[in-house]
């Protein structure tokens, strides 16, 4: 779908790891549609990044094999041709015997274990992240971030922290206050359900902060659906309405990253 070499795209989940990708063993986890990126053409591999302050965070990296520079974006299913991705585990170091978030004995407890951590430790870790990959010798300078739930929210908040990135694209998350909108220096594109009023609410605000402050910030309600709808529409139980929504909101992520 997107066929110009120019965006690094860094994922951020509640679940950085376990709803998108694999654990350090390869063995699949939480979400079946994890199979998919393991029998993916794509190559793929765990790097370790050093942030500032010495902190290492473990990062699942996957980009095609082609004769170009390449940009990136992994969701499991449709990485496109020409995209890198980059999926760091914000839990790195936090888990049992200092390992991230496949060393915790329960997804609650990895959930609890994210929404404890350091506002700031999250901005120096995806500067880090952001560093690496815009200086791999095999992509360009170009880098979106996106995030889903809490990771929509860091995404929304790596904008006011970050100046050099392309795009944020937040999916269902809590935008950052008037005065932090002030100072991103990107376009913001919003995906929501239409049944996720806790969100949702927060979305008119946010135009008329983003307009006086004069930033793009596009938002689009994808009806019949709810908080989450992208990971639920791509479960084996998905309805009719759900796989819509996911697959409209694809596109969209897609179109938009080839504009960059």
């Amino acid at each position: 779908l997107v066929h110009n070499p120019r965006v690094i795209l860094i994922t951020l989940s509640v679940m950085i790891i376990g709803n998108l990708i694999m654990n350090e063993t390869g063995q699949s986890q939480v979400n079946p549609t994890l199979d998919l990126l393991a029998k993916s053409e794509r190559h793929h591999q765990w790097v370790k990044i050093k942030a500032e302050n010495g902190h290492i965070v473990n990062a699942f990296l996957a980009f095609p094999e082609v004769k170009e520079k390449a940009i990136g974006e992994c969701d499991g299913s449709k990485i496109s041709c020409h995209i890198v991705a980059v999926c760091p585990d914000l839990l790195s170091g936090k888990g049992s015997k200092g390992g991230g978030t496949s060393s915790f004995s329960s997804s609650d407890d990895a959930r609890r274990a994210i929404y404890d951590l350091s506002s700031d430790q999250v901005t120096v870790n995806l500067k880090a992240v952001t560093e690496y990959v815009r200086n791999l010798p095999s992509t360009t300078d170009k880098v979106a971030v996106t995030g889903f739930c809490w990771g929509g929210a860091q995404a929304f908040r790596f904008a006011t922290n970050e100046n050099s990135i392309a795009a944020a694209c937040v999916f269902y998350g809590h935008p950052p206050s008037k005065e932090e909108i002030d100072r991103i220096n990107c376009p913001v594109y919003g995906f929501y359900g239409e049944n996720d009023e806790r969100i949702n609410s927060t979305i008119k605000d946010t135009q008329n902060a983003a307009g006086a402050a004069g930033i793009i910030y596009e938002p689009v309600i994808y009806a019949g659906v709810g908080h989450a709808f992208l990971r639920r529409g791509m479960e084996p139980n998905a309805n009719e309405v759900e796989q819509a929504a996911n697959r409209q909101a694809w596109e969209r992520l897609l179109k938009l990253l080839n504009k960059l």
